[in-house]
């Protein structure tokens, strides 16, 4: 019988292979660290091939390790009572409760009914962009472009025409799965990775809130969305523009819709209330309240937040929709996003078992013989393009548990600070644009058929260029602040 070599297949046979390779090559290590980058290694095979579910292996990785002898049984697992858990289940059944009940194609048909984003075919897409952007900030990237997805494709199939053989409905969809990508960065509950590196830099005792992220992240975002949108432009224009034909179809759209709901207004009041209090400690804190601040970070914390608009969410029935259940109901639990929940627990423990077995300080201490910590632009380009890159080939929030860790040993062995280049690193993890498993808006505008693999690699390679020098540039000018 002929055997058929898959990606998981190649994967399953490659993965024992560099781990062996990594323990030969490794005797002068200590038995721990040696141990630990061997079953690193095998777990990075893995992520990147998919063999199994994401979070499985970063469980599969935490299980050698306890069965190995390098970490306990009553603490390898710790890491999934962490409160950033508990902030991601608590944003994530937020978005499904926006989701649930129509709010975000609300917001979608609102912005795009206006008489300013249907005058030409740059402003439409930049008002679909615009609310990928900013949705992405609040919500799940993957949610909000799975969301757009479908009034996207119904308006290109209109107004994209093609143009010297190319159609430009292909950079329409691009541009959208680029802005929730860049949008996601926003934020600390944007994307996965920004959590992580939150969670990371808490454990070297630099802690950032919620509006502290915003303040260093959002110039970052709103530049690269403005590159983007130029990179975007040029394209688009090269296209012809029906606009009676989408003032048609969202007419259409918007008569299909009810009256606002109760459950999209209790959604939207629960979200508000919960962008209220994450805003607040950050707020105080600028306003020099130190006692406000103080009590709101220790009673009123990201997670803690997460999990009370989850829970009102669940209390609160709007009317009769629900058959007088909550807004939320037992249903909703099961089609949230575990594989990211699970994979965030198992790959902190992980990421931890770097740090604590020595093997971050080794790397560390090995990348400092050969790079000049004068040349902190080179340093900071290299990490920066290095993270970008591989999250071409594999799940970013992957990539983040694994090389953050290693980021900061490098650091700390070259005794620079962690802030700045820990969050552009972080922040590189969201800015993969060539591949469709680099990030899950890729990897969904890909599989609408679409979208070409060659012309999103076209497209992207530029950005991911562009992105890099972009992140650089902040992180150095933050550095000399």
């Amino acid at each position: 019988m002929a055997i058929t070599f898959t990606r998981r297949y190649v994967g399953m046979v490659v993965a024992p292979l560099l781990a062996l390779l990594v323990w030969l090559l490794t005797p002068a290590l200590a038995y721990e660290a040696r141990m630990v980058a061997t079953i690193m290694s095998f777990c990075l095979v893995f992520w990147m091939a998919e063999v199994i579910p994401l979070s499985m292996t970063a469980f599969l990785g935490v299980l050698l390790a306890v069965m190995l002898g390098i970490a306990e049984i009553e603490t390898a697992f710790q890491n999934l009572g962490h409160p950033i858990i508990l902030l991601f289940i608590g944003s994530f059944l937020l978005a499904r409760s926006m989701t649930r009940h129509g709010l975000d194609k609300r917001i979608a048909l609102f912005i795009l009914s206006r008489p300013y984003f249907q005058k030409s075919l740059f402003r439409l897409f930049l008002g679909f962009s615009g609310i990928a952007f900013l949705l992405s900030m609040w919500v799940s990237n993957s949610v909000t472009v799975a969301m757009l997805l479908p009034l996207t494709l119904g308006v290109t199939q209109l107004v994209c025409q093609p143009a010297d053989g190319k159609s430009s409905a292909v950079y329409f969809l691009l541009g959208i799965a680029y802005s929730a990508s860049i949008g996601g960065i926003g934020t600390i509950i944007g994307s996965p990775p920004n959590l992580i590196g939150v969670n990371y830099l808490a454990q070297q005792g630099i802690r950032i809130d919620f509006l502290q992220w915003m303040y260093l992240a959002m110039p970052i975002a709103v530049s690269m969305y403005v590159v983007m949108l130029l990179y975007m432009r040029y394209y688009l224009g090269k296209s012809g523009y029906n606009r009676q034909a989408v003032q048609a179809y969202v007419a259409e759209r918007r008569q299909q819709k009810e009256r606002l709901r109760k459950g999209e207004l209790v959604t939207m009041g629960v979200f508000v209330l919960a962008v209220i209090l994450w805003l607040a400690p950050g707020v105080f804190n600028l306003l020099g309240l130190e006692q406000a601040y103080t009590f709101m970070s220790t009673y009123f914390a990201e997670s803690t937040v997460s999990v009370l608009a989850a829970l009102l969410l669940f209390l609160i029935p709007p009317g009769q929709e629900t058959g007088g259940q909550g807004t939320l109901t037992a249903e909703d639990l099961v089609k949230i996003d575990w594989d990211t929940i699970l994979l965030f627990g198992g790959g902190m423990a992980l990421g931890q078992l770097v740090i604590t077995s020595g093997l971050a300080d080794v790397i560390g201490r090995s990348i400092t013989l050969l790079v000049n910590p004068d040349q902190k632009v080179l340093l900071v380009l290299v990490l920066v393009f290095l993270v970008l890159m591989l999250t071409e080939v594999s799940s970013n929030t992957a990539i983040a548990i694994t090389f953050v860790p290693i980021i900061i040993g490098v650091l700390n062995g070259l005794n620079l600070p962690l802030l700045y280049p820990v969050l552009g690193v972080v922040i590189a993890c969201s800015f993969a644009f060539m591949l469709p498993i680099a990030t899950p808006p890729n990897a969904i505008v890909y599989g609408s058929k679409q979208v070409p693999i060659s012309q999103m690699a076209r497209a992207g390679m530029l950005l991911n260029l562009i992105g890099a020098v972009m992140i650089t540039a902040w992180v150095m000018l933050y550095m000399a602040l």
